[in-house]
């Protein structure tokens, strides 16, 4: 990868971003003669709900769960493009929890986000050299045209693309060019924190490889902090060294990643965890994931995931657990935990997370 001047940092144990409490509820408004007729109360969605995560700086803290459990929501939440409902947002010490997107410019030129979709992300009407450029001079960080240029040509050929491609439009690339593109337009206001929403969902497993390899150099030469979002639990293990797993909206587990992998407490980490593919054909005995996600619109009482839990209770099912501290380092919400009840091995298959690192 070729050099480029940055403010590079390096990792330490002090805390970038910081979110206490947040929320994000959303109301499921109906036509208010419905509501009339049918005496109807109103709805809401509590997609986030008391979420509490710390990140520190120039490492990655990774948000895993099911579809609709509201991790896409807390990125769009922290880069300003929702309002919470509650709670807090601070990045290195600035409340940006009720700002809007871009604002204060001094804080949000220090964050950015790389979108899930490479194809939709792009304006197709604008030059690759523009889109890059777009942040810079919304940011006032080029003197002229000309320094602009050397600028978005150095950033291209550090995500390994040439200069000319600069002059393409958004079209002429496949899907890992154009993630590439992407990453660079990310990177050109030299942030120090990107939240990285399911970056490599798109992309074949080839293509997959090149981009997690590059944001993991990226990452050791600029110092980066992510917030790193995906459903792929291999992909998880490779680039995290924080692992949050999230359940309707709630944080059920916050662990170092090797602790996950190696000794998962929460009873839907280890489910989580059971799906994984067993590649080495070990014919290990795989308990089925029983029930589905319930509606988030009529969540259940206490603990969310007692309904699908093999070690739920009667205190499950009425009081709704706290994150609470252990010595090994996580945080943990479950009863059962607590209680000294979650004694569920769980056989994670060699090998998992390590196929990403043969691609170049």
């Amino acid at each position: 990868m070729n050099a480029m001047p940055t403010n590079i940092k390096t990792a330490d144990d002090r805390t970038l971003l910081s979110v206490k409490g947040l929320k994000k509820h959303f109301a499921m408004a109906r036509p208010f003669l419905n509501r009339l007729i049918e005496k109807e109360e109103p709805q809401t969605v509590k997609a986030v709900d008391g979420l509490d995560l710390d990140i520190p700086r120039g490492q990655t803290l990774s948000l895993v769960g099911e579809s609709g459990c509201g991790k896409s929501t807390v990125a769009r939440l922290i880069m300003g493009l929702s309002t919470p409902s509650g709670g807090t947002i601070e990045f290195d010490g600035v409340d940006i929890s009720r700002a809007p997107a871009g604002h204060p410019a001094a804080v949000r030129q220090r964050m950015q986000m790389i979108f899930q979709d490479p194809y939709a992300s792009l304006n197709p009407r604008w030059r690759v050299r523009d889109i890059i450029a777009e942040p810079l001079r919304t940011y006032g960080l080029s003197g002229s045209r000309e320094e602009e240029r050397r600028e978005v040509d150095r950033l291209l050929e550090f995500v390994g693309l040439n200069a000319k491609d600069g002059d393409k439009f958004p079209h002429e690339f496949s899907g890992g060019q154009r993630q590439r593109i992407s990453i660079a337009r990310a990177i050109s206001t030299k942030p120090e924190f990107l939240v990285c929403d399911e970056p490599t969902s798109a992309l074949d497993v080839s293509v997959q490889a090149q981009i997690l390899n590059l944001m993991r150099e990226m990452q050791r030469e600029l110092g980066l902090t992510y917030l790193f979002i995906s459903h792929d639990l291999a992909v998880v293990n490779f680039m995290s060294d924080w692992i949050g797993v999230m359940y309707l909206g709630r944080l059920v587990e916050v662990a170092p990643a090797a602790r996950i992998f190696s000794n998962p407490q929460h009873p839907y980490t280890r489910l989580l965890l059971d799906t994984i593919p067993d590649l080495g054909m070990s014919k290990r005995d795989r308990a089925p994931a029983a029930g589905e996600v319930p509606n988030p619109i009529n969540p259940p009482s206490g603990c969310h995931f007692h309904p699908r839990c093999p070690l739920a209770n009667d205190r499950c099912r009425s009081e709704a657990p706290t994150l609470r501290t252990y010595p090994s380092s996580a945080r943990v919400s479950c009863h059962a935990v607590e209680e000294g009840r979650g004694d569920m091995p769980v056989v994670i298959p060699p090998g998992v997370g390590h196929s990403m690192q043969t691609a170049s």
